[in-house]
């Protein structure tokens, strides 16, 4: 059984191939075309799918789109005409912008009917928070848990609560649309000047700093929910451009702030962030817990969008306990491929469950062949090492010696974090490195922290951490008198952006932790994503040469491949080894 999937046609598009239940390869559009906005069908994803999994289109048993047109467009117009009833001219033109929508979503739907000779009948569309759904409960450990999806819209809802048992999704109600916490998060990024729908990490991280002031106005906007639901006042919203909600003026009057956003202090701008980032936790958390006692369920699986937030997952762990509270490596939009894909395996199919790897690790990968196709067409000066040992020491070598290393390894990660396959790895003990690390290779605001890798083993020795830190979903605390840790990188409260490394995952990672934690005061490195600003993570070879060379990057290491930018020689025992195990390149 062959299930090709595909999430929305909106944004964050992606394409998964599940066979016989096994995940073959997922990857996000955007990772390929190099482009942080993608729409439409995915055409690059669904290419490398098919061609990992030695397949063609006439080769698949189904086509699940995560996505379901006409209810959407029928929900978001409903709703435009409610919120409105007194403004026609809003109401017509939410209603235009809807329609226009819909021709755009029935344009892309016909072309994947269209596509290689596939079949109508082939093609299976489940809704978007279902998919959602699936993508968590089916992903997670859990035979029975709760589960909680919220993004800004979806097919016209804004979230779901519903419960998985076994192979089946149960659904208990929706969130219907405009009323969102997502949506509610975007607008506070747009009003504190960061770029909605891409820098909610921003405003996330700017609220550790600031004091949650005005969470009277966010309350007030909630005041409609009753326990377990979520509803937002209508006052507080209007029309704006494009048939789009925004908030009206009953907002900026009661937040009496000035709408010139230059005027704004620093403490005013953290305390907006910091307000909406604790009213969301907290709305989420009083969901959760009605559900728990409806339900008589503790465990519970959460994706959409605003699951991103990895502040907000934390605060759930928290509350509800560590490995209690499960979140797939890719939550948001992207996620729905998978997600839509597992639905039609066990809720059509009726495929009984399976262990599912959460590694992550689905993406494209390169053969040594290929890596040195691409030097060589580059024109670049390398060396190469016949042992991978050796090209660890190497690494280790120029880490003690403060350098900032692109690591590629492997197949490229699925979902929107680095972890460690494509990532900048540095020593967190190395002088200035936040510094050298923000001004000449990230390019990026100083209250935004970077991760550390550690060890799965060596992690519990540090840090109180859950099974999600593997993925990067959640934080970790550390431990009560714990001494040594890397200044700076321990957040307010005690929180840190904590990697864990299993073995088996991540061998290459893995070992070069180890290896550094033997001339270090603990095996662990800083660890951020491996990309140019404003571009996704590297995926190919070609992406990762250009980042290295455009950037800080003091040397690549792709595969057994060392490029650096200064002269490198390693010392003492490694060089004597090095020489002898030198390899001539002309047979490759």
């Amino acid at each position: 059984m062959r299930i090709l999937g595909l999430s929305s046609f909106t944004h964050d598009t992606a394409a998964a191939l599940l066979e016989d239940g096994a995940i073959r390869a997922i990857v996000e559009e955007g990772k390929l075309s190099r482009s942080k906005t993608t729409r439409g069908l995915p055409a690059a994803a669904i290419e490398f799918c098919l061609k990992r999994g030695g397949i063609e289109w006439k080769d698949l048993d189904h086509v699940a789109v995560a996505s379901l047109p006409f209810r959407g467009w029928a929900r978001r117009s409903f709703a435009g005409a409610k919120m409105s009833p007194l403004s026609p001219v809003a109401s017509a033109y939410c209603q235009m912008a809807e329609i226009g929508r819909l021709a755009r979503e029935m344009g892309h739907h016909r072309l994947l009917r269209l596509q290689g000779g596939s079949r109508a009948e082939r093609v299976v569309n489940v809704e978007h928070h279902l998919s959602h759904a699936a993508g968590a409960f089916f992903l997670s450990p859990f035979e029975r848990s709760l589960i909680v999806t919220m993004d800004e819209e979806g097919d016209g809802n804004s979230g779901m609560l519903a419960v998985g048992e076994g192979p089946r999704i149960r659904v208990l109600r929706n969130i219907a649309y405009p009323h969102s916490l997502a949506w509610l998060y975007s607008k506070a990024t747009e009003i504190l000047g960061f770029n909605p729908h891409v820098d909610e990490h921003k405003t996330q991280w700017l609220s550790l700093e600031g004091e949650p002031l005005y969470c009277d106005i966010f309350h007030d906007i909630l005041r409609k929910s009753s326990p377990g639901t979520l509803r937002f006042d209508s006052s507080y919203l209007d029309h704006g451009v494009g048939g789009r909600f925004d908030l009206s003026a009953k907002f900026w009057s009661k937040l009496r702030l000035p709408k010139n956003r230059a005027e704004w202090s620093d403490e005013q701008r953290r305390a907006l962030a910091a307000s909406v980032q604790h009213v969301c936790a907290e709305k989420v958390i009083e969901i959760i817990e009605t559900l728990r006692k409806q339900e008589g369920i503790s465990e519970v699986c959460l994706g959409g969008g605003l699951f991103q937030n990895v502040l907000l997952v934390a605060a759930l762990e928290k509350n509800f306990g560590l490995n209690r509270v499960f979140v797939p490596p890719a939550p948001g939009n992207a996620g729905c491929a998978l997600g839509a894909a597992l639905y039609v395996q066990h809720q059509v199919q009726h495929a009984p469950r399976k262990a599912v790897s959460t590694d992550a690790y689905w993406g494209p990968s390169y053969s040594r062949h290929q890596i040195k196709d691409v030097l060589d067409n580059c024109k670049a000066r390398f060396s190469f090492q016949i042992m991978k040992d050796r090209q660890a020491e190497n690494a280790v070598e120029l880490l003690l010696a403060g350098k900032i290393i692109g690591w590629f390894q492997g197949a490229a990660e699925f979902g929107p974090r680095a972890l460690g396959n494509r990532s900048v790895l540095a020593s967190p003990w190395a002088p200035y490195v936040k510094e050298n690390l923000n001004d000449f290779i990230k390019h990026r605001e100083w209250f935004r922290p970077f991760a550390i890798s550690v060890p799965v083993e060596d992690a519990q020795r540090y840090f109180e951490c859950s099974q999600l830190c593997e993925s990067m979903n959640s934080l970790a605390r550390v431990r009560p008198g714990v001494d040594g840790l890397p200044e700076g990188f321990v957040l307010p409260g005690g929180l840190v952006r904590l990697h864990t490394v299993k073995k088996q995952s991540n061998p290459e990672l893995w070992d070069l932790l180890k290896r550094f934690g033997e001339s270090a005061p603990a095996p662990m490195l800083l660890n951020t994503s491996f990309n140019l600003f404003g571009e996704p993570l590297v995926v190919s070879p070609l992406d990762a040469i250009r980042s290295y060379a455009c950037s800080g990057i003091d040397a690549l290491l792709m595969d057994n491949f060392l490029l650096t930018k200064a002269p490198f020689q390693p010392s003492g025992e490694s060089r004597q080894r090095k020489e002898s195990s030198s390899l001539s390149l002309s047979g490759f």
